[in-house]
């Protein structure tokens, strides 16, 4: 259902049902939630790599499943949205650890806001994105509300949502819907070095990153400021920070330990 290992510093992490093209039903949903919650407290993960088994990233919820849940009842589907969906997101976004998403196939709906939700997203050149809430009835869940409009602004965004349809890895590049699009049979290759070169690096002061970045959506100037200072004065006393003015000096590439 789902694989999890650590090499190098990357937990990675692997969405196993290539039969289903990695539809998230309840299993995987739990799965995928207890294993980023793992890699976001283990001092042995410095990043975080997600991707899918077989030809798909994630087509999002399992509708097999949710017809049979909203047949014994119209309510009982929704829970799965503060029980698995939300956590999930609030994992990836929160963690103090960069995640990258190796987008290898069709995202679509919950699949394609759990890309979103990611710090980078590497992207093969026959993979795209469906927003498809809409075209079902539905509105938007796994953070797609909070993350599409700050990757792609907020006409885009409502755009995207309220007028789904595919959405193509050139066009994704394009709309900074990936960092980086590269030929399919690269992806595991390019993503795999990309997470570890993040994992190599300063990973306090790219969790303050992430902090500062997260802070500054809902502050204004003045308060993003003072948690700018805040956020330098945890990266600054860092063993990370110092290793680095040290290797300058001593003309050497830095090593980062991560603390």
């Amino acid at each position: 259902m789902l694989s999890y290992d650590i090499q190098d510093g990357v937990g990675s992490i692997v969405l196993n049902r290539p039969e289903a093209m990695n539809a998230l039903n309840r299993e995987l949903k739990v799965a995928l939630r207890d294993a980023l919650a793992a890699a976001g407290e283990d001092p042995a993960v410095r990043a975080v790599l997600i991707t899918g088994a077989g030809r798909a990233f994630c087509v999002g919820q399992d509708l097999k499943e949710h017809v049979t849940d909203l047949q014994q009842d119209a309510k009982a589907p929704w829970s799965t949205v503060s029980e698995h969906f939300n956590p999930i997101v609030l994992s990836v976004a929160t963690m103090p650890k960069p995640v990258v998403a190796a987008v290898n196939g069709p995202a679509a709906g919950a699949g394609a806001s759990l890309a979103f939700a990611c710090d980078f997203r590497v992207m093969a050149d026959t993979a795209s994105y469906t927003l498809a809430f809409a075209g079902i009835g539905l509105t938007a869940d796994t953070g797609a509300s909070w993350t599409l409009p700050r990757l792609v602004g907020r006409a885009k965004a409502a755009e995207l949502l309220m007028l789904p349809g595919g959405i193509s890895a050139a066009q994704a590049l394009e709309l900074a819907l990936a960092t980086r699009v590269v030929p399919a049979d690269e992806l595991a290759t390019e993503a795999a070095e990309f997470a570890e070169r993040l994992a190599a690096g300063p990973t306090v002061a790219y969790a303050a990153i992430k902090r500062s970045l997260a802070y500054s959506a809902s502050h204004d100037l003045a308060a993003s400021l003072a948690f700018e200072d805040e956020m330098q004065q945890v990266a600054g006393t860092s063993a990370d920070h110092r290793a680095a003015v040290d290797s300058f000096l001593a003309k050497q590439p830095p090593v980062f330990s991560g603390h």
